[in-house]
């Protein structure tokens, strides 16, 4: 019994010897890059493109918001006191729409009301744009760049099955495997390029919206002042 385990065990350990080691595969993203063609240069070039339209509106709008809380108190108490040359000299320390708009309407004071607010809305309509500027582009890779990894798998299923049509009775099971893994690789950078795109397009117009609306509230606060009755 005792020499029966023995010669088991020795068989065991044999058969394990003899057993071909598979060699782990790792994959990487510069393999990935790699395989999936002239495609993934051109995807590498959106998202670098995306990635600077973010980064440069996002600095952009952050420095727009920031302006002193009783930037409009000051600007109210230096209007009413007649000081008109120190109101616009407060407006020009800021480089924000908020104090741009503040100061074209001090530059029309003494114009009728509605010419007053036609030009700050006109500003306004200025600085909106100047936010808005690239954002476009941001949309149209968030959009366009799936639909470029969608165009990498069809090719490489095409080239995949032809290899296959060509191959004849040598089919070989690699050759569709291969051409999936690089059709597959397209479509992976495609989308992982549009999402950031995504993102970073809704977080922008988000984040002008809510500068937007601070014009708007900044512009009807001006107006509002300008109605009162003069101090001097």
């Amino acid at each position: 019994m005792l020499f029966n385990l023995l010669q088991a065990a020795v068989d065991t350990t044999a058969l394990a010897q003899a057993a071909p080691v598979q060699q782990e595969m790792k994959l990487s993203l510069i393999d990935m890059a790699v395989k999936g063609g002239w495609l993934m240069l051109v995807l590498l070039v959106l998202s670098i493109i995306a990635i600077y339209i973010f980064g440069n509106k996002w600095w952009m709008i952050r420095k727009a918001g920031k302006i002193d809380k009783n930037f409009m108190k000051d600007i109210h108490d230096l209007i009413h006191d007649g000081k008109i040359m120190s109101a616009t000299a407060l407006c020009q320390k800021y480089d924000s729409p908020v104090a741009r708009l503040v100061e074209k309407g001090i530059e029309r004071i003494g114009r009728p009301l509605q010419d007053i607010q036609t030009a700050v809305e006109n500003m306004g309509n200025v600085e909106v744009a100047r936010l808005e500027k690239g954002l476009p582009m941001l949309a149209t890779i968030a959009g366009g760049a799936p639909m470029i990894g969608f165009l990498g798998t069809v090719s490489g299923m095409i080239e995949a099955f032809f290899r296959m049509s060509t191959a004849g009775n040598n089919i070989d099971i690699t050759l569709l495997s291969g051409g999936i893994y690089e059709a597959m690789v397209t479509t992976v950078g495609g989308l992982f390029v549009g999402i950031i795109a995504y993102f970073g397009y809704n977080f922008l117009t988000s984040q002008i919206s809510n500068l937007v609306f601070k014009m708007e509230s900044t512009t009807i606060e001006f107006i509002d002042m300008l109605h009162e009755p003069s101090t001097k």
